[in-house]
């Protein structure tokens, strides 16, 4: 089961202001790109479940956050039923990141009081989703929407928490942006966790790159 309640993840994302998003198939490979997030300040971490056999690695990678890793909450996204959502809580999934707004996900979901984000892009489905219980949207894709989009939410719906995944980077302009716009934090996979970086094991230059970007968020939510 969870190790962290749906209220001790939101927390975290708000504190922190970043969900690094990963998914590779080498296990090992995994451990070190946990490793070295965890080493540079993250303490959430979204394994993005696409490829065969997903949950075998997630349920290796989740036994070692809990065992090497404490305060690391690891969570599932790109799930898009509440089977896959169940399969992933047996195994002690955080949080359950969607890209679209499913309420059988947020139903089972609810039922053990761990956290969903649904990826939604109108008011109607950021509204529909806050009233099946979600502390967190995911405006996705972010790119599409932008800041802006943020902005004129947040004015008629200030207690709206958003997170947007696709559109963001590393650059302090760009998470400016977002941040002064209303985010409550960002998710980031190929502009922090970088195909090259994986490719040459660069797992010390991720390492830096987090706690940089984590200090610029920090700076200015400050």
């Amino acid at each position: 089961m969870a190790q962290y309640s749906r209220i001790e993840v939101a927390m975290v994302m708000k504190e922190t202001g970043m969900v690094p998003l990963f998914y590779h198939p080498d296990v090992e490979l995994g451990k070190k790109v946990l490793k070295a997030c965890y080493d540079g300040g993250a303490r959430l971490m979204e394994f993005t479940a696409r490829g065969d056999f997903a949950f075998e690695v997630f349920s290796v990678l989740n036994k070692y956050a809990i065992e090497k890793l404490p305060g690391m909450i690891l969570g599932v996204g790109s799930i898009t039923d509440a089977a896959a959502a169940s399969l992933f809580m047996q195994m002690g999934a955080n949080f359950i990141v969607t890209p679209s707004l499913r309420e059988d996900i947020a139903l089972v979901c609810n039922r053990r009081k761990v956290l969903w984000s649904p990826g939604c892009g109108s008011l109607a489905e950021i509204n529909k989703a806050e009233e099946l219980g979600c502390e967190i949207i995911k405006l996705f894709p972010g790119s599409t929407y932008g800041p802006g989009y943020v902005k004129a939410i947040k004015g008629p719906q200030p207690w709206t928490n958003v997170m947007p995944t696709g559109g963001v980077s590393t650059e302090e302009s760009n998470l400016s942006a977002w941040f002064e716009a209303g985010v409550t934090c960002v998710g980031m996979g190929s502009k922090l966790i970088s195909k090259e970086i994986l490719e040459n094991k660069e797992f010390k230059e991720l390492e830096e790159k987090v706690a940089k970007t984590l200090e610029i968020i920090a700076k200015i939510k400050a």
